[in-house]
């Protein structure tokens, strides 16, 4: 499997807020469990991490932590 990696167009909005990407500091989200379908682009990490929550995106994708365990999974 192979990504071709390629500058977003100067008019991509934020798939959150719809600010223009380079305005601010873009980050490029794909997914890639399924083909990686298309990129999504968020202005800033505040923007990401709202849509995640908001999304609901981590429920069953992370790791159980407890004190008595050191790490991950």
């Amino acid at each position: 499997m192979s990504t071709t990696i390629a500058t977003p167009h100067a008019d991509e909005t934020c798939v959150y807020c719809d600010s223009f990407i380079f305005d601010h500091d873009p980050i490029c989200v794909r997914d890639c469990v399924d083909d990686c379908g298309s990129p999504a682009y968020f202005c800033n990490y505040a923007c990401l991490s709202t849509y995640i929550d908001e999304n609901d995106l981590t429920t069953g994708n992370a790791c159980k932590w407890t004190p008595e365990r050191d790490g991950c999974c």
